[in-house]
C-alpha cells in the first residue's frame, strides 16, 4: 500500500478554500509565513477517499471481524452512542465554562450526566462514591491505590505491602509499585486465590488485596467470603479490578460482597470503543469510609436541583486528571447503561457468559484447558500440545487472522503455557461462534500434518510475520 504521496500529480486539483476577497496582508506576522508551499499531495477529493477506504480495510475491527480478545472484552459498539456524544450541547461545550454555583447553568447539563453516571455506577457495583476522573483502567488503578495509601496514611500508619495473585493483570502490581507499595505476588491454587497462601502472606504491613473476580482464567472466585475475612482481620482494603465486570452485571455488587475499591473499564464493560479505538475511562468506586478520599472536584447536587462542582474536601488525593476526565467515554456509558437498563445488564453477563461456555465445550477436545470447568464470560486454553508439535500459540494466533479473524490473547496469564485466552462477549452470534470454532480446528489439524504452514501465517494480510521489537522501535511510515 502507497503513500498518498506517491498518488500525487503535479497540478491535479483538489478542493481549495478558493481565493481571498480580501486583503489578509498583516494578518499572519512576516517571520511565520511560508515561504513556500507546504509540499502537500496534489491529488483529487476522490483519489483521497478511495485511499483512505483502501487503508480501512487493512485493519482488522469490532464492525468488519471476530475479535475474541480474552480479558479485552471487545464487544460491539452501538452506534448510536456515537450520536449522543456527538450532540451539539455536549461535544461544544468549553471545558472552561463558568461552572460556579449561580453561574454554572451553562454547564447543567453536562454535570448531570456526570452525577448520574456516578449514581448508576454506584447502584451496579454497590459503592458509596464515585469519580470520573481517571482516563484509563491503569491509571484508575493507580488512584485506587493512591486512595488506598490516604486511607492507612489518615488512620496514623504505615502499611508497606499489596498483595497480587499471580493471575492478574500486570497493571496491578504496576499501580501498586508506582503508589509506593511493594508488592507481594501471591501463588494460586487450582487457578484461584488459595485462602491459606493468603493467611500466610498477611500481616500488619499489608495495606490491600488487589483481586479480579472473576479472574483472568475466566473462573470466579469461589473462595471469596474467607477471602474478605482475611482481609478484613488486619484492617487492610480490598481491592476489585474491573476489567471481568462483563461477566457479573447485574448479578453481584461488589461492594456488597466485600470489596472496597473497584475501577471499571467503561471503555471495555459499557460499549464504548477498547484500546486503539478509544480513548479509555478508568472510574472509581470506594465504599463509605474511603468517600473523604475520592479525588477533587466532585458533581453535588443542591436541594433547588442545581450541580456545582464542589472542591472542599480536605482528605482528597487531590487531582488525577485535567478537567473531568474523557467527558465523551462516560457520555456514552450513561446512553449505554440507560438503554440497556437493569435486565438489559443482566442479560450481557448471562450472554457472555453463555458464549464463553460454548466455545470451551466445543474446543475442549482440540486444546487442552487446564481450568477445565465452567466459566464465566472467558476461558484460557494451553497449545502445549501443538508446541510439542512445533505449533505455538503464537503460530496458531496469526493464521487466525488468514482466516478473517483477531487472534485471542495469547501468553496471557503468564501462569498458562502457551495460553490461548478467548472472550467471545455477548454481542457475537452462534453462526460467529460455530464458524471460529471450525476455523481454529482447521488450524490445528493442518498445523499436526503440516507445521510449516502454520508457522509461516499470516500469508494473506497486508504483511506478514514482522520482527516486533523492530516494529517497535523503527517505524517505517512511508511505503510499507
Amino acid at each position: 500500500m502507497k503513500t498518498i504521496f506517491a498518488n500525487s500529480v503535479p497540478g491535479r486539483p483538489g478542493v481549495g478554500p478558493g481565493k481571498p476577497t480580501k486583503d489578509l496582508t498583516g494578518l499572519i506576522p512576516m517571520e511565520l509565513a511560508r515561504a513556500e508551499p507546504p509540499g502537500l499531495p496534489e491529488v483529487g477529493e476522490l483519489d483521497v477517499v478511495r485511499h483512505l477506504s483502501r487503508l480501512s480495510r487493512l485493519n482488522f475491527g469490532v464492525d468488519s471481524h471476530f475479535y475474541p480478545l480474552g480479558s479485552c472484552t471487545m464487544k460491539y459498539n452501538p452506534k448510536f452512542m456515537e450520536q449522543v456524544a456527538a450532540l451539539p450541547g455536549f461535544c461544544r461545550l468549553h471545558p472552561l465554562i463558568p461552572q460556579l454555583r449561580g453561574a454554572g447553568h451553562f454547564a447543567q447539563g453536562a454535570l448531570e450526566v456526570i452525577y448520574e453516571t456516578e449514581r448508576l455506577l454506584g447502584e451496579i457495583t454497590g459503592m458509596a462514591g464515585f469519580t470520573l476522573h481517571p482516563m484509563a483502567g491503569s491509571h484508575g488503578e493507580l488512584t485506587g491505590a493512591m486512595i488506598i495509601a490516604a486511607y492507612h496514611k489518615d488512620k496514623g500508619r504505615t502499611r508497606t505491602k499489596v498483595i497480587v495473585p499471580d493471575s492478574a493483570h500486570g497493571t496491578n502490581p504496576a499501580s501498586a509499585a508506582i503508589a509506593g507499595f511493594d508488592v507481594i505476588s501471591l501463588e494460586s491454587k487450582d487457578g484461584i486465590i488459595d485462602p491459606q497462601a493468603l493467611e500466610n502472606a498477611l500481616d500488619e504491613d499489608v495495606a490491600a488485596v488487589m483481586m479480579t473476580c472473576p479472574n483472568t482464567l475466566g473462573l470466579f472466585e469461589r473462595n471469596l467470603p474467607r477471602i474478605v475475612e482475611l482481609v478484613r482481620s488486619v484492617d487492610a482494603l480490598l481491592y476489585y479490578d474491573g476489567a471481568n465486570l462483563n461477566a457479573i452485571m447485574g448479578k453481584m455488587r461488589v461492594g456488597d460482597a466485600g470489596f472496597d475499591v473497584v475501577h471499571l473499564n467503561l471503555h471495555k464493560t459499557f460499549g464504548t470503543p477498547h484500546g486503539g479505538g478509544g480513548p479509555g475511562s478508568g472510574p472509581v468506586g470506594v465504599c463509605t469510609r474511603l468517600v473523604d478520599f475520592l479525588p477533587v472536584s466532585r458533581v453535588v447536587k443542591l436541594e433547588d436541583g442545581q450541580f456545582f462542582l464542589d472542591y472542599d474536601y480536605p482528605k482528597s488525593i487531590g487531582y488525577v486528571a485535567p478537567f473531568y476526565g474523557n467527558f465523551g467515554v462516560y457520555l456514552k456509558a450513561y446512553a449505554y447503561i440507560l438503554r440497556l437498563g437493569r435486565n438489559g445488564l443482566i442479560r450481557v453477563s448471562e450472554n457472555a457468559v453463555l458464549a464463553a461456555n460454548y466455545l470451551r465445550k466445543r474446543l475442549e477436545d482440540a486444546l487442552d484447558i487446564p481450568c477445565n470447568r465452567i466459566c464465566m464470560h472467558e476461558f484460557v486454553a494451553s497449545a502445549v500440545r501443538q508446541a510439542a508439535q512445533g505449533v505455538r500459540a503464537l503460530d496458531i494466533a496469526k493464521a487466525l487472522l488468514d482466516q478473517g479473524h483477531h487472534a485471542p490473547t495469547v501468553y496471557f496469564p503468564l501462569i498458562i503455557k502457551e495460553a490461548l485466552m478467548i472472550e467471545p462477549t455477548e454481542t457475537e452470534n452462534l453462526t460467529t461462534l460455530d464458524q471460529f470454532v471450525d476455523d481454529l480446528i482447521e488450524i490445528l489439524e493442518r498445523g499436526a500434518s503440516n507445521p510449516a504452514s502454520i508457522q509461516a501465517a499470516p500469508l494473506n494480510t497486508p504483511v506478514s510475520r514482522l520482527d516486533e521489537t523492530k516494529a517497535a522501535r523503527n517505524l517505517e511510515l512511508t511505503d510499507l
